[in-house]
């Protein structure tokens, strides 16, 4: 079963990535030692699709470097 965005977002929120807003149902999250933003749409009850689930996984990744 795959993870609910509101999931993904608190992972990046704990890590310490800040919401930038966004447009509509998406979410923009930075972080001052990741390169790239990380965007995250859908409501926070949908389930996440698996491309953002790699997006976060790799983002926490090169947050731990």
């Amino acid at each position: 079963m795959p993870p609910k965005v509101r999931e993904l977002i608190a992972e990046l929120e704990k890590e310490g990535f800040v919401n930038r807003g966004g447009k509509g149902s998406h979410r923009s999250f930075v972080h001052s030692k990741v390169p790239k933003p990380i965007t995250i749409s859908g409501k926070p009850g949908d389930d996440a699709k698996q491309y953002q689930v790699r997006a976060v996984r790799l983002a926490l990744e090169e947050l731990k470097k």
